[in-house]
Parts: C-alpha cells; sequence; structure tokens
C-alpha cells in the first residue's frame, strides 16, 4: 500500500516538473515571454517546483521500508528534472541586470539543484535496498 501511494505522489511530482518545463518552454518560444500557465515564475515555482520537490522526498520516507526499484527511478527522474531546471535557468539568466538588481542568479539556484542532487541520492538508496 506505502509503495503505491509512494509511487503515485512521486508520478504527481514528475507530471508536474514536465508540465512546469512545458511551461517555460512556450515561454521561450513566445512574443511575450510567457507561457501557458498565467501566473508569473515566483507563483509557478511555488506552485509547481516547490510541491515538485517536496512530494518525492515524502515518498521515500513513506516507503523507506518497502523495497522498490520503480519507485527509485521515478526519485531519480524528478531530480534528473530538478537539476535540468535549475540548469536552464543559470544558462538563460542575464548575468548583467541580475547584478544591477543586486540579485545573484547562481546563489538563488544552488537550493534547488541541492534538492535534485539530494533526490537522486535518495532514488539511488531506493534501488540498491531493493
Amino acid at each position: 500500500m506505502a509503495i503505491t501511494i509512494a509511487l503515485i505522489i512521486t508520478g504527481i511530482a514528475v507530471g508536474l516538473l514536465v508540465l512546469y518545463g512545458a511551461d517555460i518552454v512556450v515561454g521561450f518560444n513566445s512574443d511575450n515571454g510567457e507561457g501557458f500557465i498565467p501566473f508569473d515564475h515566483k507563483t509557478r515555482g511555488m506552485g509547481l517546483g516547490l510541491p515538485a520537490m517536496i512530494l518525492p522526498i515524502i515518498a521515500y520516507v513513506i516507503s523507506r521500508k518497502e523495497p522498490s526499484k520503480g519507485l527509485g527511478i521515478l526519485i531519480i527522474i524528478a531530480g534528473i528534472l530538478i537539476i535540468t531546471g535549475g540548469a536552464v535557468v543559470i544558462g538563460n539568466a542575464d548575468m548583467a541586470a541580475a547584478a544591477e538588481s543586486g540579485r545573484n542568479v547562481i546563489s538563488e539556484t544552488m537550493p534547488i539543484v541541492v534538492a535534485g542532487v539530494i533526490q537522486i541520492g535518495l532514488g539511488i538508496l531506493k534501488i540498491k535496498k531493493s
């Protein structure tokens, strides 16, 4: 039962990440720079990104005693998607504009990358225990 719930919530997390990524890709290709989700980047990140970072960790915790290679693979996929998203943010950042406004894009993005690395580690642990 715990594995089923864990697989469902991790699948939801992967779905949220894919939806978030698709919205960003649409925004890159549009004239106004906005995707199909009518929110600013902060609201989109809080609504789609934050749950996608938390749900796989919850899935690991609730299923920690039960082996499941499938869950481990899903958690790794979520971590890779998060790291990829962080790399896209860093790669597309306007460093000059960020410096003028006093922002440091790399230090703002590193917690996201760390969360992705943690998820990959948890996925590897899940697979090794299976």
